[in-house]
């Protein structure tokens, strides 16, 4: 698998199936069940009845903050910011789009409310920047204030009031994110219930989201990429849930792509897990031997993505291959506000 190479994950996307809103209901979407080779279509709202008593759901409990910002260097020039993350009330890693990138030691003001310091190149390969807020401006309350809500760059329209509710999870509740969890925005309230109702246990992590995510892989072997780091926390009581569940012979069902890293990031060979904070930068593709999750509810990818490799890692490359060729044959709704996927673990298939 080491010969692999991005145009091996490449595929024929129509522009067209590219979800721009979400369906009408968070339950409303479809759903794509792979077992095996063979993808059989479905409705979002049968996955209850896809599930055992004795299952355990793993959600990212993320909260999206208002990261995106618009602004002005010292020499007029125009910016545009999206944080990758905030270190600390005064210091953040961002992109900056400007005509001329932006020197250390100048100055961008954001939102005409408040200036940051430009400090330096952040990121393994320097693709961010490092920015300090002067006169001791706080990040998290400019973000709240003056930010806005950073939707996916293949979303066309500006975030507007109804993204503002959509492009979070009902159960988001720690800030940090910069892109949604997306598998987790199918479920609502109602939904949740009957799944407890049917004795399948649920469990949350936090790994905030960086928009590292759409950075294109840039080498042609995907063996030479490096993937950007993200933090996660796995707290003791979802450690514990996952204990239990291998113990009970129940399975463990990462929501998302991002419940998987962080799983698979904190995994002990016997599949359970560790407990805390910590940083990764897991970078999962076909070879990749899985320890702690058994199935993934998912959405369609990017092609030539990371979580394309990561899903083909998952289910199989060839059945992925197929699964999104019949996608597109049926037109499901790709990306953030797209449809969704339930995958097996297939730990034979290539």
């Amino acid at each position: 698998m080491t010969s692999l190479t991005v145009d091996d994950f490449d595929f024929p996307l129509p522009p067209d199936l590219i979800a721009q809103h979400p369906a009408a209901e968070r339950g409303g979407s479809r759903l794509l069940h792979l077992c095996g080779q063979r993808p059989v279509d479905r409705k979002f709202a049968d996955l209850p009845a896809l599930l055992s008593a004795g299952d355990l759901l793993v959600f990212n409990d993320t909260r999206v903050i208002k990261a995106r910002f618009f602004g002005s260097k010292e020499t007029g020039g125009q910016v545009e910011v999206l944080l990758e993350r905030i270190v600390d009330a005064e210091n953040a890693v961002a992109q900056v789009r400007a005509s001329k990138s932006p020197k250390p030691g100048s100055r961008l003001r954001l939102a005409d409310a408040f200036e940051v310091e430009v400090t330096g190149r952040a990121g393994a390969a320097g693709e961010f920047f490092a920015l300090r807020t002067v006169d001791r401006a706080n990040w998290w309350e400019m973000a709240e204030s003056h930010g806005r809500l950073p939707l996916p760059p293949y979303i066309e329209h500006p975030a507007d009031a109804a993204d503002e509710s959509r492009y979070q999870t009902v159960y988001a509740r720690e800030p940090g994110a910069v892109a949604a969890p997306t598998a987790g925005l199918h479920f609502d309230d109602t939904m949740l219930a009957t799944l407890r109702a049917q004795g399948i246990a649920t469990a949350f992590l936090t790994l905030h989201v960086g928009a590292g995510t759409y950075q294109p892989v840039r080498v042609d072997r995907i063996a030479d990429h490096r993937m950007h780091s993200e933090r996660f926390v796995v707290p003791p009581e979802t450690a514990a849930a996952i204990a239990a569940t291998r113990a009970a012979g129940g399975r463990v069902i990462a929501v998302g792509t991002t419940s998987l890293r962080a799983l698979e990031s904190a995994g002990n060979a016997d599949g359970t897990v560790r407990t805390g904070a910590a940083e990764t930068d897991i970078f999962i593709t076909p070879g990749y031997r899985f320890q702690v999750v058994d199935r993934l509810i998912t959405n369609f990818h990017l092609p030539k993505s990371t979580l394309l490799m990561l899903v083909s890692a998952f289910a199989g490359y060839d059945a992925i291959r197929a699964a999104y060729a019949h996608a597109v044959a049926e037109r499901y709704r790709f990306f953030s506000y797209g449809d969704a996927m339930l995958l097996e673990r297939n730990d034979h298939a290539v």
